[in-house]
């Protein structure tokens, strides 16, 4: 089985061509952080736009690198929702005419079973496994019993920590996206210098918040030379860091006992989305996975942010299962992986 995925939910153009004997043919990724890098952050009509510019371009590189053809496809998948709803629909749309035209079957996939999925094409994970997702727009703990099978356990009820980076960046001048250059910066720092908030650590069950850390965070800005020396830079971002990674280890813990609990022979713990490319937070993720005697499963960085491979994986998983969607299914810009999960009532939250 061969399948084309499309990635358009946020600021990447990305189209992919992967088999279901878990080989990726071809993974394309057009980065649209030139246009959005001016604003400091994603711009949703912008971005829209760009895709519309380009996904065409992007899906016809990814068959040529491939070595295939619309003919020798059997299916074609594409994110379709949650995400920036303009975004979503130009890659649902463009996949609809593929399957229409070619008489393909049309996979629906929600962002964050790609994310969820990848383990799989990655490490062939066995269901059951516990899954930290963890990006720009969401956080979340969730078993993942199966394909369209999660129980989520957890999830931010205000912030996400892929845009605490970015707020954080932002805050320092070191520019957009701020993942990356908030992990470099704290390679030179010191993470014991400020004394940062750790949101959550010590109370009951595995709901995250990281709107008082940037809180913390702005009013350490404030009170330091302006601009901020190259120094006091490094040592925030240290300690910034260091500070999400005490969160995201004790959540993950409490999660893991609730996990253990319910599957005590299934030792898996898979972390995906944007922010598992971050280096120091594997690290701490891995030294707890070690701790507790269970594996540790993190993709490969390229596959940690958005991708069309994880859009098609997750389109053959569901093919196997002999789901498929019609050309009626509307874009959804919420979609939530586990839609019996109580909301959580507070401003800003993605579910």
């Amino acid at each position: 089985m061969i399948v084309l995925g499309i990635e358009t939910s946020c600021d990447e153009t990305a189209a992919a061509v992967v088999t279901d004997d878990r080989r990726i043919l071809c993974d394309q990724i057009l980065s649209q952080d030139d246009h959005h890098r001016t604003y400091g952050g994603v711009v949703p009509e912008v971005a829209a736009r760009a895709h519309l510019e380009h996904l065409d371009g992007v899906v016809a590189a990814a068959l040529d690198g491939a070595g295939v053809a619309f003919d020798d496809l059997d299916g074609v998948a594409a994110t379709a929702g949650p995400g920036l709803i303009g975004g979503v629909i130009v890659g649902v749309m463009t996949a609809k005419g593929i399957a229409l035209a070619r008489g393909l079957p049309f996979v629906a996939v929600n962002h964050l079973e790609g994310h969820a999925l990848t383990a799989r094409l990655t490490d062939d994970v066995a269901f059951p496994y516990l899954l930290l997702l963890v990006s720009g727009g969401h956080c979340q703990l969730l078993v993942v019993e199966g394909v369209g099978a999660y129980r989520r356990l957890g999830t931010t009820i205000d912030d996400a920590l892929g845009e605490a980076f970015d707020k954080v960046a932002k805050m320092l001048g070191l520019g957009y996206p701020g993942g990356p250059p908030v992990e470099a910066a704290a390679r030179d720092g010191a993470a014991d210098r400020f004394a940062l908030p750790r949101p959550m650590r010590g109370r009951e069950g595995c709901h995250f918040s990281f709107s008082g850390l940037k809180t913390a965070v702005l009013h350490t800005v404030n009170g330091l030379d302006q601009p901020p020396a190259a120094g006091d830079v490094a040592d925030l971002c240290a300690s910034f860091q260091a500070a999400a990674g005490d969160v995201l280890v004790d959540r993950c813990a409490h999660a893991l006992d609730t996990f253990a609990a319910a599957h005590p022979d299934s030792g898996t713990l898979v972390v995906a989305g944007g922010v598992a490319a971050n280096a120091y937070l594997r690290g701490r993720l891995d030294a707890l996975a070690q701790e507790r005697g269970v594996r540790l499963v993190a993709p490969p960085a390229r596959l940690c942010t958005d991708n069309g491979a994880m859009i098609a994986w997750a389109g053959i998983e569901r093919l196997r299962m002999g789901l498929t969607d019609g050309l009626d299914f509307a874009p959804r810009p919420r979609w939530p992986l586990d839609p019996d999960a109580p909301p959580v009532g507070y401003a800003g939250v993605k579910a």
